[in-house]
């Protein structure tokens, strides 16, 4: 079986993986379909949604996390009038990578 290269052509500083490439590129390391590859991105990502939406986190050794960040309510100003506004409390989603991945970037 020939697998096919996960990165066509060379990276360069600031190149970017979109999610069809990150599906074709999990679906030549794990030896499956391009289809097979999106139904596995796209269900990691639902997976990782729903778990932070319902309060949780993901957490994956050597990886990193994936949390729900809070920001406190507070005041703001409007750059246009330079009025003060009420900014309401929000949730984000966060990432942190884990040791492995910061050493695996950095090597």
């Amino acid at each position: 079986m020939v697998i096919a290269p996960l990165i066509r052509r060379k990276p360069k500083w600031g190149d970017t993986m979109n999610k069809s490439e990150l599906a074709e590129a999990v679906a030549a390391k794990a030896g499956m379909t391009k289809a097979q590859g999106v139904d596995v991105v796209n269900a990691f990502v639902s997976v990782v949604e729903e778990s932070l939406a319902g309060g949780g986190d993901v957490r994956i050794p050597g990886f990193g996390s994936f949390t729900v960040a809070h920001r406190a309510a507070g005041k703001a100003r409007n750059p246009r009038t330079g009025e003060l506004v009420d900014r309401p409390a929000s949730k984000r989603p966060k990432f942190k990578a884990g040791k492995s991945f910061k050493d695996c970037v950095n090597c």
